[in-house]
């Protein structure tokens, strides 16, 4: 097995809102882009759907550019070293054909661009020494009484250089020629237009671009600010859960999120397992909810690990606003916003794993912050859990369709085997969604289920049924 080396771990993954580009974030600080590159033509597609021809044909990226975002800093007032992880990647909106994204680590959040640029150069210079400058003696003469002029058609002796006695031939030097700037092959350059930073006393745990185009948030544990994309010497608290006394602190913001239509609304969830939805207009600091939605526990069912398993790791709208999806350690929950009394469906991911809760405590597994996400159409969702496999359960009314897939080159196999190859590159796609009951390749405890390595980030495409996931170093994406 190749050992995987911990600044290339991917960290964070985002489609675009066309889903025609990919960005990865890692530990390393650095943001890799990929582009789509297959002709996409739906009216075709719609028609060979209609006549029941099999399409063959599936998305296909390549790698675009990759750039340093950030880079490892030390708080010296603090005495706390800042790591470049990146732990959130946003698309923002596009302008002028050019790529524009937020990223953030712990504490700096970065407003890229990428555009294409041309890179010009002078090809073909002044005066080619090599050739003969003139016809017959007089000019033969005249040119070897004086110093070689330099490369750009200038003097060496600028003293001198006028009182030659240069005489130029008729029709003159058939050597001297114009320079020649030639544009070499377009490449992504990428560029910081702005830094916002020194907004946070805690690590950032999410940022979620506003559908107004315009503004964004950037959420820590206690505090979620608001920003202007185009001003970053400021920004302004919109919810603090911070106690007087910190001794009474009981849950802290683990993932906030914009609504993807109300520029008023957004969502944010806790480590009590609870989301809260806030409208900006009701005051400028949000510290009283709109609504709640929460899932009370069963009575005489609380445990040690009870709080534990039951903090919310993410939280995503689908993408008409009506549900948000969110994951805790056990269990993928989808909440409809026109009912708060509990969740519409509740999906176990790793149920399997209760009985061995003592042991995921003591080697800090239990903390582990998986991420989830729906289908563009609303049908299905999926999440990661361990030996580097996620599982896509339909959450249509009546389904019953639960697919587990692990992140190798051989998706459908039973056994967990070790991570493949690390590659930077989308080479190949897998295709296939079983359909069915629950085949996990473990037994009932989860014996041969390998806790280090597991499947943290994943992003569904907005208009196709395809997955993009991350198992350490390596990214591989899913097509049905």
């Amino acid at each position: 097995m190749l050992s995987c080396i911990k600044v290339d771990i991917i960290s964070a993954i985002e489609f675009d809102k066309s889903g025609d580009h990919l960005a990865t974030g890692d530990k390393g600080g650095r943001v890799v882009l990929f582009e789509r590159t297959d002709a996409r033509d739906s009216a075709s597609r719609r028609e060979l759907e209609r006549q029941d021809v099999p399409i063959t044909r599936h998305p296909e990226f390549r790698y675009k550019t990759e750039f340093q975002s950030h880079e490892p800093e030390f708080d010296y007032l603090k005495s706390l070293e800042i790591e470049e992880k990146i732990n959130k990647i946003k698309w923002c909106q596009t302008a002028n054909n050019a790529l524009s994204l937020l990223s953030t680590n712990d504490k700096t959040i970065k407003y890229w661009k990428v555009q294409e640029k041309k890179v010009k150069r002078v090809s073909v210079m002044n005066l080619d020494t090599s050739q003969s400058v003139g016809r017959g003696t007089s000019a033969s003469a005249s040119t070897s009484s004086f110093k070689a002029p330099l490369p750009n058609g200038g003097c060496s002796d600028k003293l001198n250089c006028l009182n030659t006695g240069l005489s130029f031939p008729p029709g003159g030097y058939p050597s001297l020629r114009l320079p020649v700037v030639t544009s070499l092959e377009a490449n992504p350059v990428a560029r910081c237009r702005r830094v916002y930073a020194h907004a946070h006393d805690y690590h950032i745990n999410s940022i979620s671009n506003n559908s107004d185009g315009e503004t964004f948030i950037s959420a820590d544990d206690l505090r979620i600010n608001l920003w202007n994309l185009e001003i970053n010497s400021q920004s302004f608290n919109i919810v603090d859960v911070k106690p007087t006394n910190m001794e009474d602190l009981t849950e802290v913001i683990t993932c906030a999120e914009f609504h993807p239509s109300h520029c008023n609304t957004l969502a944010y969830s806790s480590s009590k397992g609870s989301i809260r939805l806030i409208d900006l207009r009701q005051s400028a600091l949000c510290d009283n909810h709109s609504k709640i939605f929460e899932e009370h526990e069963a009575p005489g069912s609380r445990s040690f690990f009870t709080e534990i398993i039951a903090s919310i790791s993410d939280i995503k709208f689908s993408r008409d606003g009506r549900y948000i999806l969110s994951r805790d350690y056990m269990t993928l929950k989808l909440w409809d916003l026109n009912m708060d009394s509990g969740p519409v469906s509740t999906f176990q991911v790793h149920e399997h794993l209760r009985p061995k809760l003592c042991d995921l405590y003591e080697n800090d597994s239990i903390f582990d912050k998986f991420e989830c996400c729906l289908s563009g159409d609303g049908l299905r969702v999926a999440t990661g859990s361990y030996g580097n496999i996620f599982r896509v359960f339909g959450c249509a009314p009546g389904s019953i369709e639960r697919t587990t897939l692990e992140a190798s080159r051989n998706p459908m196999r039973r056994q967990i085997a070790n991570p493949t190859r690390p590659t930077r590159t989308l080479t190949s796609f897998t295709r296939g969604v079983r359909r069915g009951g629950e085949n996990q390749g473990v037994d009932a405890n989860g014996n041969s289920l390998d806790f280090s390595t597991k499947l943290l980030h994943l992003a569904w495409h907005p208009t196709e049924n395809s997955i993009a996931c991350a198992a350490a170093n390596s990214l591989y994406m899913y097509y049905a």
